[in-house]
């Protein structure tokens, strides 16, 4: 049985050892080079003696980040990814939230650590990686390593203000890996296309395949996800056959015509979640690339990645929402309406999620944690946790599980429950508008739509009073001329909230 994710690595070396494992336009490295660097960085740590400790790796966009983070693995701690594009206060709340012993940076961070407070250890990873490898300190390490270790946090946005850190180990990220693997048909000959930032966990699905199979990624630059035609030029470029994007980069494409002009003529494989895919823009996609494999994916954090999958088979009406489908292999998704219970067919619920997937919790909040991951009120006979996402779904007449929206972006508005995506799914069908996104004011209980299109928000409020009940039309729309993004690519609500409350 497998039970360290390194294992994919150690196993694929002696296959492919000279092959591109990770690379950007100016550097690749190989499985070999990731063995013998990764093995460097572990025995660097261990000398120093650490160990079960979060190592943070204050690195940017890079292969070596990668391998920095396998480094840490091999050491017995585990990583916790910063760069340096983050907001300065969110890292140093992560800073005072973890009280790290030990920072690796590399040359182009380690003058940026120090105008922080921080007075732990500072490594260099370019100096880490010319570490003689202790071969009995790594085995020694690894036979008292078992697979509910810790191997990373990563950090979500709190409610609060305060970024939660969500703590995964090896068992939860190998059952993701197998069962992602699975769905999304990676092989040897899969290159990726990654899109995410590496301190999020959807890099995941790039990350750990490529060590399984030998696979290769490329680190797309941020830059290129503002400019279509030049993103697009690169997929081809590298010949990228898979991506696992959210919706936002993939209509960035689509909406601005860079399909007419260029076609990524080698993807098959094309992940899209996060958000709701606009039908509008997908059918772009299908018709440009009718013969490759669309795939709805859903999941949140604190169940490592991704948990249900839909492979997009049949055609959809503008107004309709694809369905994120049916759980992964060894997964149970169960619906809890408002009492904890299952709700009648057809009826919203919040999504729960049971399995191996699960996640630990969160760093040092234990109350927190217990607020989320419950004991399963359908099950009075034994100790059972399942995850409360926040999220609502309900189940379609073909028995599809469909993504509704939050919790948080239900609202309350003319005596009537409205589902914001809802609202956002009837602005996607009028071919004038790229993208859009509603939020509600809470105080003056008015709903608020900033788009980005050709068309006058006279026009929008017009073509939505033929979409929608009185109560659902916007009280406010207002022209962009781009969407704020957060640094995943999903569209970003809280900037646009604060937005309308400096108005």
């Amino acid at each position: 049985m497998q039970k360290n994710v390194l294992e994919y690595l150690e196993q694929t070396v002696h296959r492919v050892p000279d092959k591109i494992a990770y690379a950007n336009e100016e550097i690749g490295l190989t499985f070999k080079e990731v063995y013998e660097q990764s093995r460097a960085i572990g025995t660097c740590l261990n000398d120093k003696e650490l160990y079960k400790e979060p190592i943070v790796v204050f690195m940017g966009k890079h292969p070596a980040t990668i391998v920095t983070f396998y480094g840490v693995i091999y050491s017995g701690n585990y990583y916790v990814p910063i760069d340096e594009e983050m907001p300065r206060h969110r890292i140093e709340l992560i800073f005072q939230s973890l009280n790290p012993k030990a920072v690796i940076c590399n040359s182009d961070t380690l003058d940026v650590i120090k105008t922080f407070d921080y007075k732990g250890l500072v490594f260099s990873y370019e100096d880490m990686i010319k570490t003689s490898v202790r071969d009995d300190i790594i085995r020694d390490i690894r036979n008292k390593q078992i697979d509910t270790d810790p191997i990373y946090i990563v950090f979500t946005s709190g409610s609060t203000g305060v970024p939660k850190g969500v703590i995964a180990c090896h068992r939860s990220v190998i059952d993701y890996i197998e069962s992602l693997s699975e769905v999304l048909k990676f092989n040897e000959e899969t290159v990726f296309g990654n899109q995410t930032p590496l301190y999020v966990d959807a890099c995941l699905k790039e990350l750990y395949p490529t060590l399984k199979f030998g696979a290769t990624t490329y680190l797309i630059p941020k830059n290129l996800f503002m400019f279509p035609l030049q993103l697009v030029e690169f997929l081809n470029k590298y010949q990228i056959n898979t991506v696992c994007w959210v919706v936002s980069a993939l209509t960035m494409i689509s909406a601005f015509g860079a399909l007419d002009k260029e076609t990524p003529k080698y993807l098959h494989t094309i992940a899209f979640g996060s958000e709701v895919f606009p039908i509008k823009q997908f059918k772009l996609w299908k018709k440009h690339l009718p013969n490759a494999r669309f795939v709805n994916l859903y999941g949140p954090t604190e169940a490592t990645g991704m948990s249900c999958y839909y492979e997009v088979n049949r055609d959809f009406e503008p107004n309709e929402a694809i369905p994120i489908g049916r759980p992964f292999n060894n997964t149970e998704i169960i619906l809890l309406d408002e009492n904890r219970q299952i709700p009648k067919q057809g009826e919203a619920g919040e999504i729960c999620i049971r399995g191996t997937s699960l996640t630990l919790g969160y760093y040092k909040n234990f109350e927190k944690t217990n607020e989320v991951f419950i004991q399963n009120p359908l099950n009075n006979k034994y100790p059972e946790l399942i995850y409360c996402t926040g999220d609502l779904g309900k189940y379609n007449d073909r028995g599809e599980l469909i993504f509704i929206s939050r919790k948080d972006n239900q609202i309350k508005h003319m005596g009537h429950r409205i589902e914001l995506g809802e609202i956002e799914a009837a602005v996607h069908t009028i071919s004038e508008v790229k993208s859009a996104c509603c939020i509600f004011d809470e105080i003056k209980k008015k709903i608020v739509l900033y788009y980005v299109g050709d068309i006058t928000t006279a026009n929008i409020a017009l073509k939505l009073k033929e979409k929608l009940p009185r109560y659902m039309v916007p009280n406010v729309i207002e022209a962009l001329d781009t969407m704020p993004l957060t640094s995943n690519g999903k569209v970003n609500r809280v900037l646009l909230k604060e937005k309308y409350n400096n108005k």
